[in-house]
C-alpha cells in the first residue's frame, strides 16, 4: 500500500543522521514492546507479513511522527483487537498454546521462519535478463516500493520460490512465487544527472514484473 512507511526516494525529509553508539533501545518500554511482539507472534496466530501490514496500515500522520517502537506497539494492538485476544474465550483458548519461554528466545530468533517453498514451475527470468516493474498502487500489503515501480532493472540473482507477501499478509495462503534480486541504475530511478556507477538492489517477486 502507499503510505507513510514507503519513503524510498521521497524528497523533503532531510538526510538520515546516524546516532553515534546508538543503543538497542532508548527506553525500557521499547524493549518490552519488542518482547511482547515476539511472545505474541510465537503463538502462531499471524505471520510476519500480517505483522508488517499491521504496523504500516495507519495514517501517515501517525507513522511519520511516532517512534519506531511506538509503531510496533500500535501494530500489536491492532492484531490483538483483530483476533479478539482480550476476550474471555480467547484467553481461555490461549492457555492451551505453548508460550515462548525465556530460555528459548535466542534459539527461536536464530532459527527464524524460512519463507522458501517448493518451486511452482520454471522461473520466467534468468541472470542478466532485463525486467520492467509494474506501475501499480495496491491498497493491500506489497514489497514493491513506489520508487521502483515502472522502472527497468537487471536480474542479478534468482533465489527460488518464496512466500508471496501480497497474499500472505491477507490470509490468502503462501502462493509461492519466484524471487529475484534486481539491480536498478540510479540514473534509471532518479535521472541522468545521478552517478552512473550507483545502483540499488532489491529483492522482488515475479508478479511485480510486466
Amino acid at each position: 500500500m502507499n503510505g507513510g512507511q514507503d519513503l524510498g526516494g521521497v524528497m523533503g525529509f532531510g538526510p538520515v543522521i546516524d546516532e553515534p553508539n546508538e543503543p538497542y533501545f532508548h527506553d525500557e518500554w521499547e524493549a518490552r514492546v519488542l518482547g511482547l511482539t515476539l511472545a505474541m507472534g510465537a503463538l502462531g496466530l499471524w505471520n510476519i507479513d500480517k505483522g508488517r501490514f499491521a504496523r504500516e496500515n495507519r495514517p501517515p500522520s501517525e507513522y511519520l511522527n511516532w517512534s519506531y517502537y511506538r509503531i510496533w506497539l500500535a501494530g500489536l494492538e491492532s492484531l490483538i483487537e483483530q483476533f479478539a485476544l482480550l476476550s474471555k474465550e480467547a484467553t481461555a483458548a490461549s492457555n492451551a498454546l505453548t508460550p515462548l519461554r525465556v530460555d528459548k528466545v535466542a534459539a527461536t530468533l536464530a532459527r527464524g521462519g524460512p519463507a522458501n517453498r517448493e518451486l511452482q514451475g520454471p522461473a520466467k527470468y534468468k541472470v542478466g535478463d532485463r525486467i520492467t516493474t509494474k506501475n501499480i498502487h495496491p491498497t493491500h500489503h506489497t514489497r514493491l516500493p513506489r520508487y521502483l515501480r515502472g522502472h527497468v532493472g537487471e536480474v542479478v540473482i534468482v533465489h527460488g520460490a518464496h512466500v508471496f507477501p501480497d497474499y500472505s499478509a491477507h490470509d490468502k495462503g503462501d502462493n509461492p512465487q519466484w524471487l529475484y534480486t534486481i539491480r536498478f541504475k540510479a540514473t534509471e530511478l532518479w535521472g541522468a544527472d545521478k552517478n552512473a556507477n550507483d545502483h540499488v538492489h532489491a529483492d522482488l517477486w515475479e508478479p511485480y514484473f510486466v
